[in-house]
């Protein structure tokens, strides 16, 4: 079985270095950029993302205008988001699946749910 790729998109890269240790350490293979511009160039160079943690708070393109645009990309439309965000008000999780995510990750991420919901989005 071929290892996951899972891109991580967060403009903190604290956030991507506990992320990428975790995930190595559980035999995921990870990518890794910090603005939804640059993980969009990653998913067009590499034919292997089976997942993207997106973080939906960052400057330059949120969270839900980047899941918007993968939508319209024939190449990145089928990749699932998991929206990864510190907003867990009441509601948030509705507006990240709504606008697109298949799944909602709040900070600070439980590991053992991210990997839940990394498994049902790639099995």
């Amino acid at each position: 079985m071929p290892q996951k790729r899972i891109l991580i998109i967060d403009d903190d890269n604290r956030n991507i270095f506990a992320l990428k240790a975790v995930l190595k350490a559980k035999g995921f293979d990870c990518l890794s950029a910090t603005s939804a511009q640059e993980g969009f160039a990653l998913m067009e160079q590499s034919d292997n993302v089976t997942i993207v943690l997106m973080d939906m708070m960052m400057p330059d393109m949120d969270g839900y205008q980047a899941i918007a645009t993968m939508k319209k990309s024939a190449k990145m439309q089928n990749i699932p988001v998991l929206a990864v965000t510190a907003q867990a008000m009441v509601g948030d999780k509705e507006r990240c699946l709504s606008a697109g995510a298949s799944g909602y990750v709040s900070k600070p991420i439980n590991v053992d749910e991210l990997l839940i919901q990394i498994e049902n989005f790639t099995s």
